[in-house]
C-alpha cells in the first residue's frame, strides 16, 4: 500500500496549522498540532464538549452521534464533534472558547501532616586517602573504608552508572567526596566536595489528575508542588474506559503507559524549575495511584482488572530505578510504589490511610476519597473496611451539560433564593462564567431540591413559575447564568438529565458506605473525612444535603485536601512507614461491592435525595 495523503489544516482563532493524514479526526489532528480540544471523553463520541465550527473542507459525513449533540441550528452552521468529523481535505476549522482546554486549576493541596524524619536517602561526607604503593586498595574500596573508619558503615553496592564515574569523581573532588545512599544499601551518586541537597518527589496518579510534591529530605518540608491533568485523558475519561483501550487499541497499552511517563517527566520538569534545581538533584520519588493507574504507570497490562474477580498483577510495594521507566530524574534514583490492597482500591487508598490513620482511632470514621474512581474507608481500629466505586466522571464536569473541568470560568459555588429563585454564584478567576465544574454541580442539585425546584426523586416540580425554568422539547432546565451573563454568549443550565447524571454518581458512593455500615454492625458514623483534590471544595452540607453519604454531626464532616499524596509524602520521608503500609494491607478487609447481592437495593433507594427511605437529623435544622 502507498503512503495516505496528507492535506493542509489550520485552526483558527489560534492559527496553528500543518499536515495530517487522512482520515484522521480533527481531535486527532489538534493533539498533532498542540491546540487544546476539550474531551472528557476520550473522543468516544460520549461527552460533546469538542464541539468545533467547520469554517472549510471535505470531511466524513454528519453522524447519528453526533446528532444527540447538535442540533439543527448549529449543524446548519458548520458544527461537528472533532471526535467524529474525519479530514478527508485542506481544512480550517475553529475551535469556540467552550471547547478550548482551560489551563485547569487543580487543587491538590496536602495536609501537611508532622512526621518523624527518617528518609531512605541517606548522604555521607568522607575525605579519603589517596593511594600509594603502600596502599593499593580499589577505589571502590577505599570509599567503602572511609565510610566505615567514619561511620562504621558496613559495606554497600554501588549502581553501576555510578561505579562508572567513580573514579573521575574521587580525583576531580582532591579525594573529599559525599557519599549518597538508598536505605544505607546500595550507593546511588557520588559528588565531589561536601553536598547536604536531598531531594525527593511525591507522585500522587489520579485518573483525572496527577500531583507532585517536591520534598526536602533534610528538613521534611515540601519545597514545591504542581498538579497537572492526567494525560491520559485523551484517551479515555474513567478506569474502565482505559482498560478497555489498552486491550483494543494496537499498540494501547503502550500508549497509555508513554503518556504517563511524559506526563510524570513534564510535572517534574515544572518543578524542579521553580526552585531552580537539576533533574539529577530529585533522588527517589514514591508513587500512589489507583489499581489501573498503578499498573498502568509501571506498564503492566490491565486487563485482567476488567474480568472478575478483578485480581492485580501485583500487590506488594515495588522499587524500580528511574532510568528503567523513563523517568528523567537521577538515573539511579529510585522509585517506589506503594502496595496495593484489591482490585480497584490501590495505593491511593493505602496513602490515605497512612496520612489519615484510622486504623488508630477508637471514633467510627468515614473516609471518601472524591473521584472518576471513589475509594470508601468505613471502621476503626479494631476493623476497616474498604471499597471501590465507579462514580464515573459526572462529579469531575462530565456527562453534564455546561460540566468543564476546575478552570477559570468554572462555576464552583451556587446559591439560590429560596424566594425569588434568583441565583447567586462564584466563578473560578477574574472572568465571566463559561460552565460549572464538580462543587458548583453538586451545589446546583442541592439547591434545586432545597427551594422545591426539584423532588425528592429529582424531577422538575411542573407547578413551579419562574423565568428560570424553562422547558425545552419537553424537558426541562433551570438557568444558573444568563447569556449576557456569560462568556459564551449561552445561558447555563443544569438539565433534568444532569441531575440524574448527580443522583447515580452520589447514590454509588452512599450504596457503598451503608453496605460497608451494614458488614461491620453500624448504624452511625462519628465523622466523615472528604479527601482528594475535588473532596476538598464539596460544601459537606450541600452534599449531605445530596445524599453522599449518611447522616452525621456536620460539625464531624470536614476535608482534608489530598490524602493519597499525603501518604506518598510520608513514605518518601519516613522510610518506616512503608513497611507498615505492607502491615496495613493485610489488616484491611476489602468489600467487593459489585458483587453483594443487597447493592442494586441500596443503590436504588440511595438514588432519591437524600434518600429514599434513612433518615438526616443533622440536617433537619438546616434544610427546610
Amino acid at each position: 500500500m502507498g503512503e495516505r495523503k496528507k492535506f493542509r489544516v489550520i485552526f483558527q482563532p489560534s492559527g496553528k496549522r500543518g499536515e495530517i493524514e487522512e482520515g484522521k479526526s480533527v481531535l486527532e489532528a489538534s493533539i498533532e498540532l498542540g491546540v487544546g480540544i476539550e474531551s472528557l471523553c476520550g473522543g468516544k463520541q460520549r461527552c460533546g464538549k469538542c464541539k468545533v465550527k467547520i469554517l472549510a473542507g471535505e470531511f466524513s459525513p454528519f453522524t447519528e452521534e453526533e446528532a444527540k449533540f447538535i442540533e439543527e441550528p448549529e449543524r446548519a452552521k458548520g458544527f461537528r464533534l472533532s471526535c467524529s468529523a474525519r479530514i478527508f481535505g485542506d481544512a480550517l476549522i475553529f475551535v469556540p472558547e467552550e471547547s478550548l482546554i482551560q489551563r485547569q486549576v487543580i487543587r491538590k493541596e496536602i495536609i501537611e501532616k508532622k512526621i518523624e524524619l527518617k528518609p531512605a536517602i541517606a548522604s555521607y561526607f568522607v575525605k579519603l586517602d589517596p593511594p600509594s604503593f603502600n596502599d593499593l586498595l580499589s577505589d571502590f574500596s577505599r570509599l567503602q573504608r572511609a565510610l566505615l573508619d567514619k561511620y562504621s558503615h558496613p559495606p554497600l553496592n554501588i549502581d553501576y552508572p555510578v561505579l562508572i564515574k567513580l573514579p573521575h569523581i574521587l580525583r576531580e573532588g582532591d579525594w573529599n567526596v559525599t557519599v549518597i545512599t538508598w536505605m544505607d544499601r546500595e550507593i546511588l551518586d557520588v559528588k565531589r566536595g561536601e553536598s547536604s541537597e536531598l531531594y525527593g518527589l511525591a507522585i500522587d496518579i489520579g485518573t483525572t489528575t496527577v500531583a507532585g510534591y517536591l520534598c526536602d529530605l533534610r528538613s521534611g518540608k515540601t519545597v514545591a508542588a504542581q498538579s497537572m491533568m492526567n494525560p491520559q485523558v485523551l484517551y479515555g475519561e474513567d478506569v474502565m474506559s482505559r482498560i478497555t483501550y489498552a486491550m483494543t487499541q494496537q499498540g494501547g497499552l503502550q500508549i497509555l503507559h508513554k503518556a504517563i511517563i511524559d506526563g510524570v517527566n513534564q510535572l517534574a520538569k515544572i518543578i524542579i524549575e521553580k526552585i531552580d534545581l537539576s533533574p539529577e538533584d530529585i533522588l527517589e520519588l514514591t508513587v500512589v495511584g489507583n489499581t489501573a493507574m498503578h499498573h498502568l504507570f509501571l506498564g503492566i497490562d490491565p486487563r485482567y482488572l476488567g474480568v472478575s474477580p478483578f485480581p492485580p498483577v501485583l500487590q506488594h510495594s515495588i522499587d524500580l530505578k528511574a532510568r528503567d521507566l523513563g523517568i528523567r530524574v537521577h538515573p539511579s534514583a529510585n522509585i517506589h510504589v506503594l502496595p496495593i490492597e484489591a482490585g480497584f482500591v490501590g495505593a491511593d487508598n493505602v496513602g490515605v490511610l497512612l496520612a489519615l490513620e484510622p486504623y488508630k482511632q477508637e471514633e467510627i470514621v468515614l473516609i471518601i476519597d472524591v473521584g472518576t474512581n471513589g475509594e470508601l474507608v468505613v471502621g476503626n481500629r479494631e476493623r476497616l473496611l474498604t471499597a471501590s466505586c465507579a462514580t464515573g466522571p459526572a462529579l469531575e464536569g462530565a456527562h453534564i451539560e455546561f460540566g468543564m473541568r476546575a478552570a477559570p470560568g468554572a462555576i464552583e459555588k451556587i446559591e439560590i433564593d429560596a424566594e425569588t429563585f434568583d441565583v447567586t454564584y462564584e466563578v473560578i478567576g477574574d472572568v465571566r462564567p463559561m460552565g460549572i465544574c464538580g462543587s458548583g454541580i453538586i451545589d446546583a442539585v442541592a439547591e434545586l431540591y432545597r427551594v422545591g425546584i426539584i423532588d425528592p426523586s429529582g424531577r422538575f416540580r411542573k407547578d413551579i413559575n419562574s423565568s428560570r425554568i424553562r422547558w425545552k422539547s419537553g424537558k426541562p432546565e433551570f438557568v444558573i447564568a444568563w447569556g449576557e451573563e456569560t462568556s459564551i454568549g449561552r445561558e447555563i443550565v443544569i438539565t433534568q438529565k444532569d441531575v440524574r447524571n448527580v443522583q447515580l454518581a452520589k447514590s454509588a458512593l452512599y450504596a457503598g458506605a451503608k453496605l460497608m455500615m451494614k458488614r461491620l454492625g453500624i448504624e452511625k458514623l462519628d465523622k466523615v473525612i472528604l479527601a482528594g483534590a475535588f473532596g476538598s471544595y464539596i460544601n459537606p452540607k450541600k452534599a449531605m444535603t445530596l445524599g453522599m453519604f449518611p447522616d452525621c454531626d456536620l460539625k464531624h464532616v470536614y476535608a482534608v485536601g489530598n490524602a493519597a499524596g499525603e501518604g506518598a509524602k510520608i513514605a518518601i520521608l519516613n522510610k518506616d512507614k512503608r513497611i507498615e503500609a505492607e502491615e496495613i494491607i493485610k489488616k484491611v478487609e476489602y468489600l467487593e461491592l459489585t458483587i453483594e447481592p443487597e447493592f442494586q437495593k441500596e443503590f436504588i433507594e440511595a438514588i432519591h435525595i437524600p434518600h429514599m427511605n434513612d433518615r438526616f437529623p443533622s440536617l433537619s435544622s438546616k434544610v427546610s
